[in-house]
């Protein structure tokens, strides 16, 4: 399965569950294949980040096929929005009810309906 066949599967999925998503793709440019970012956290941005408004869900996932490298700006990128990842039950303030943070692979299909549900 290639890495765009499993975020299909994984955002048809997240659809059907009620999830909203965005995943920002790269364009061609003279200089090959760029996606525009700024600031610290752009080159390792993950590429799926999910809202589910009924229970205030914020789930950030980086995608990868089974032998897919995770570079290091994805794995500092995934560790900061990691450190986020706890729940705020009874905060009033808060906006989310839990904020999460993944590295998935087609193999963990299992866990990403059981984080989705």
């Amino acid at each position: 399965m290639t890495e765009l066949e499993f975020q299909k599967q994984v955002t048809d999925l997240a659809e059907i569950l009620g999830w909203s998503w965005v995943h920002f793709r790269p364009a061609q440019t003279s200089k090959g294949w760029r996606t525009p970012v700024s600031g610290p956290l752009g080159a390792g941005w993950p590429d799926l980040v999910l809202v589910r408004v009924k229970d205030k869900r914020l789930v950030f996932a980086e995608l990868k096929g089974e032998k897919g490298r995770v570079s290091a700006d994805q794995a500092a990128v995934l560790a900061a929005l990691g450190s986020l990842a706890h729940p705020f039950p009874g905060t009033p303030l808060s906006v989310f009810t839990t904020v999460s943070a993944f590295l998935w692979r087609p193999a963990d299909f299992d866990e990403i309906v059981k984080v989705l549900q």
